[in-house]
């Protein structure tokens, strides 16, 4: 995990036979896949991207992933807090629209790789203008061409327990209570829930918890009190669940963003 010289934005090298479970990040990421191959689960299905391949994802977007052979994958990818890709897409349409997703989680490299990796460069280099930084990130997004999107339709009673946990994700729940909320039944809620998210309520809660925790990491927390301000039982716990997300152990995660 690489510092940027561009608020909102994440660069993270990877080299790794670890197999991600399904998962959603708050965040826009774009990277390109420069070892290997790697098979996911996409707001598409099923995709493959192998060694030049570039692959993105949508905030919220359930995916997993997994290497392809015995040898593992390396990619390198930047994350994009979804302000800061509003704020270049309102630029590019001129005011028309600040909405849209990512259409393709995987795309045939050619230019768009050379383009990509000016891009992660100027981000994680030091002395670099912001200037340059904008510029590039405006012609990847360009060239990527992103498609105006609508937000997906969600029951409201699926919306209202979403949000309730959203709220505050940290906070003890139950089945029972996010129904009551909903009201609907237990086994109702599941199952509009799912269909809704792509997960179960218990999951998407531990999604957020640990969005949470590495938000309360990067601000310096301790690793035992950003575990309690989450809602873990205890550090190993938010451990376990950080390092399945993430593929790699909190303590490296503070070390690498301190």
């Amino acid at each position: 995990m690489l510092r940027c010289g561009m608020a909102g934005v994440e660069a993270v090298l990877a080299s790794t036979r670890h197999v991600f479970p399904r998962h959603t990040h708050d965040q826009f990421g774009i990277g390109v896949i420069h070892q290997g191959a790697h098979r996911s689960l996409s707001g598409r299905g099923m995709v493959e991207a192998g060694t030049g391949d570039v692959i993105t994802v949508n905030p919220g977007e359930v995916h997993d992933g997994a290497p392809i052979g015995d040898h593992g994958r390396a990619w390198r990818i930047l994350y994009f807090d979804p302000a800061v890709i509003s704020a270049m897409v309102d630029d590019m349409s001129e005011g028309r629209t600040k909405a849209f997703e990512f259409s393709h989680p995987v795309l045939s490299g050619g230019p768009l790789v050379g383009r990509f990796d000016a891009l992660f460069v100027a981000m994680t280099k030091d002395g670099q203008a912001t200037l340059e930084r904008e510029e590039l990130l405006l012609i990847l997004l360009a060239a990527l061409r992103p498609k105006a999107g609508k937000e997906p339709r969600i029951p409201d009673a699926v919306r209202s327990v979403r949000q309730l946990i959203d709220d505050d994700p940290a906070s003890p729940l139950t089945l029972a209570a996010l129904a009551q909320e909903a009201g609907l039944s237990r086994f109702q809620l599941l199952r509009a829930f799912c269909k809704a998210t792509g997960l179960t309520p218990h999951a998407y809660v531990m999604q957020r918890r640990i969005a949470l925790a590495r938000r309360l990491i990067a601000a310096r927390l301790p690793l035992a009190q950003a575990a309690f301000a989450a809602g873990f039982a205890d550090q190993s716990h938010m451990t376990r669940i950080f390092v399945r997300k993430y593929g790699v152990s909190p303590r490296l995660y503070a070390e690498a963003v301190a």
